[in-house]
């Protein structure tokens, strides 16, 4: 693919890496400079874009101009004990039209998935997501998509797509590769029972920020079974992030989003990641471009402590559990190399048994124990049946 489109990292970023510790991220990763072009992406596993759209940031004018000051923090940061290698590719840059940059974005992160080279995405209106999904397109799977913010932004089919309205276009356009959606700390008085009761109709998933706050590891299994995530920053609280027009007093902590962006990381699965909304004009001492560079910072993190257990490559690196529950039974695997479960849904295709495998607590298993059958698995089943 023809990457001539990209805008280099600014010089000012860059001459600042001179100044850093051999050890820093800065002097480790290979960065997009006028001065040197592209970075060479064979064997690269991580891909940092910065993308110039923010026209249909609904509420957010300013969100996509300035990456500077992430870079700044993010190359600062040391790196731990990893293997990765990671490229900043530098900047997607505003096209004529909203499409044309929804088009470049899709276009680029297709192509980086297929060469399982995962992006991270940093925005810019929370309405790329839409273009981040259209990339899984030709790769012909189904997708499940994960969103950490305070709305569903479902909108309607017949709205323009923007930050607010991108939802139902993933829901109801065609192709429909949309498997499951999973919220991550919506704030119920900012979505009206209809859109709930619909998700809930759905069999998606949705988790509220007091849920989530009082347990993260909720969100463990949740990235477990996720292809894409798309953060909004307005799903921290003010006070931790101000670089958004709609930020609210609400909203998650510092190191709660970093422990999410972590266990997204550390997903087999999630091949790509999106923060989106960050208004560089808001952002006092630059404190939410300095906390995006930890969250990336942990994905990263996680991404080098991967286990690669997804999919099963054997049966035989898990111990498993029958637990007899009503009118079926329900089969258990715990891994013997990270203590993570699993639950096995049973159903019927073209007249074929098929088990299909996804990520589970194991307070699902001691609910299943106590014959209580786990909600995680009903959605499943309903879904596949």
């Amino acid at each position: 693919m023809n990457f001539d489109f990209l805008l280099p990292v600014k010089d000012a970023d860059i001459a600042h890496t001179t100044m850093l510790p051999n050890q820093s991220l800065g002097k480790s990763i290979e960065i997009h400079s006028k001065k040197k072009g592209l970075p060479d992406i064979e064997n690269a596993h991580i891909a940092i874009i910065g993308v110039h759209e923010g026209r249909r940031a609904v509420d957010n004018f300013g969100t996509g101009d300035h990456f500077s000051a992430i870079r700044k923090y993010l190359y600062q940061l040391f790196p731990g004990n990893w293997f990765s290698k990671i490229v900043d590719l530098g900047n997607i840059p505003q096209g004529n039209t909203e499409e044309d940059t929804y088009f470049a974005l899709q276009e680029m992160v297709a192509y980086l998935i297929k060469k399982k080279i995962i992006p991270i995405i940093i925005g810019g209106g929370q309405d790329l997501t839409y273009a981040n999904y259209r990339a899984y397109d030709t790769l012909e799977q189904t997708v499940n998509l994960t969103v950490v913010d305070t709305k569903f932004d479902l909108g309607s089919i017949e709205e323009e797509i923007s930050s607010t309205s991108f939802l139902s276009k993933i829901i109801m356009e065609k192709p429909c590769n949309l498997f499951n959606y999973y919220n991550i700390g919506y704030q119920t008085f900012f979505n009206s029972q209809e859109e709930i009761d619909l998700l809930q109709k759905l069999h998606f998933d949705s988790y509220r920020l007091g849920e989530v706050a009082n347990d993260v590891k909720l969100v463990e299994p949740v990235m477990r079974d996720t292809d894409m995530v798309s953060i909004d920053i307005g799903a921290i609280r003010r006070s931790e992030a101000p670089a958004n027009k709609n930020a609210v007093p609400n909203g998650f902590y510092g190191e709660a989003i970093c422990a999410i962006t972590r266990y997204a990381g550390i997903s087999d699965k999630v091949s790509s990641l999106g923060i989106y909304e960050y208004n560089a004009k808001l952002d006092e001492k630059d404190q939410t471009a300095h906390l995006i560079a930890q969250m990336i910072w942990y994905f990263i993190e996680g991404y080098n402590f991967r286990t690669n257990e997804y999919p099963f490559t054997s049966k035989a690196a898990y111990k498993k559990y029958i637990v007899p529950i009503e009118d079926t039974t329900i089969n258990f695997y715990k891994s013997n190399k990270s203590d993570r479960w699993w639950m096995e849904v049973e159903h019927r295709h073209n007249k074929v048994t098929k088990r299909t495998l996804i990520p589970c607590t194991y307070q699902d298993y001691l609910r299943a124990g106590n014959q209580v059958i786990p909600e995680r698995w009903w959605k499943t089943f309903r879904k596949l049946n």
